[in-house]
């Protein structure tokens, strides 16, 4: 609910995007498979990888509190 009230429709839907190309990349779900069964960008999934892998734990620590890992 915090997200939707501070982000437009189109923001809140591109963090949505990356929170599940977040969660495909740690099941180990090669890039171009991501982009075929997403709406996500090859350049958005490598971004979100680096994030993954050299970032602060963001999207991890996400994952974990909703159950996702």
């Amino acid at each position: 609910t915090f997200f939707q009230a501070l982000c437009t429709p189109a923001e809140f839907e591109g963090l949505v995007d990356r929170g599940g190309a977040a969660q495909m990349l740690v099941q180990k779900m090669p890039y171009r498979q991501i982009a075929a069964e997403t709406a996500v960008s090859t350049a958005t999934i490598v971004r979100v990888a680096r994030f993954l892998n050299n970032g602060n734990d963001g999207y991890r620590t996400i994952m974990r509190r909703m159950g996702k890992i």
